[in-house]
């Protein structure tokens, strides 16, 4: 009865990792066109302010006991790490081919692992490897670097990959005492007062399809995150890493649909991989003893 229930629990959330990494893909989309006229920082201020107002009317039906907490230093430290990730990712999306920018975040599966088993002593089995190694091979097939892997564009973004495992791996030891609303909050709370202060040095009036692009990505961000967390909330990090590979999938997809850009061979080998990443971390391969 216990492994049904925990495999059910898998199941889902692998799915909420899945719809989470697609509303992130659009979020991506948003973030390409407003970085055709606003800079990184006022994006950044952006995602994290329009979270943070999405909370006004949550706060004021639970109370202010939504917000009580003792584990304000592991929010501040999720909120640090995470907040550098999103400067080097959103740099990332401004600079580089929208597929190669997610190629950089969504590589920190293959630390999760690593950072979940010296942190929070989850063990590491030879599936959750394999599925790791997998969809990084997959991930670089998709995207195929073409600014090569030693220039200062690339460094940024594997530095944000590394440091969103960080922030990855503390959500998911935030979920055993806290709801996942409440660690959305906290990032968008702390983002929000750490962000504006960059912010404050370039900011000017916003014409309305910048501010439609930046309210959207905000929205699309937090709404991702929910999901996210309560994914965490429900298996191991390192177990459900490999599913936020999706979203190279998901970007593939809008990049046909928005910029004519069709998927050639080496695409498709990496779709590939990026599936067989994605069984191997799933209830018929990954028991629990």
């Amino acid at each position: 009865m216990n492994v049904i229930k925990k495999d059910k629990s898998l199941i889902l959330a692998i799915a909420c990792l899945m719809l989470s990494a697609l509303l992130f893909s659009v979020m991506g989309i948003c973030i390409r066109y407003a970085s055709h006229t606003v800079d990184n920082y006022t994006i950044v201020f952006f995602r994290n302010i329009v979270g943070l107002i999405l909370f006004v009317p949550f706060i004021f039906q639970q109370g202010l006991a939504f917000v009580k907490t003792e584990k304000l230093w592991m929010h501040t430290w999720r909120s640090l790490v995470g907040l550098a990730a999103m400067y080097g990712f959103f740099y990332a999306i401004a600079h580089l081919k929208l597929s190669n920018a997610m190629v950089f975040t969504y590589s920190s599966p293959i630390f999760i692992p690593l950072i979940a088993w010296l942190f929070l002593k989850e063990r590491i089995t030879a599936a959750m490897l394999c599925a790791a190694a997998l969809g990084f091979i997959g991930v670089f097939f998709v995207a195929k670097p073409d600014q090569g892997l030693l220039n200062w564009i690339a460094i940024v973004g594997m530095t944000s990959s590394l440091l969103a495992a960080l922030a990855f791996v503390t959500v998911r030891a935030l979920t055993r005492t806290e709801p996942p609303e409440r660690i959305v909050f906290y990032f968008c709370l702390i983002g929000s007062c750490l962000s504006v202060i960059p912010m404050f040095w370039v900011w000017r009036p916003y014409h309305l399809k910048e501010l439609f692009f930046l309210i959207s990505a905000g929205i699309l961000a937090n709404t991702s995150q929910i999901f996210m967390s309560h994914a965490y909330r429900l298996a191991p990090a390192g177990q459900i890493a490999p599913v936020n590979y999706m979203a190279i999938i998901f970007a593939g997809i809008w990049g046909f649909f928005l910029w004519q850009e069709i998927p050639d061979i080496y695409s498709l080998i990496g779709f590939s991989f990026i599936l067989i990443a994605i069984f191997l971390c799933s209830p018929f391969i990954l028991k629990q003893k």
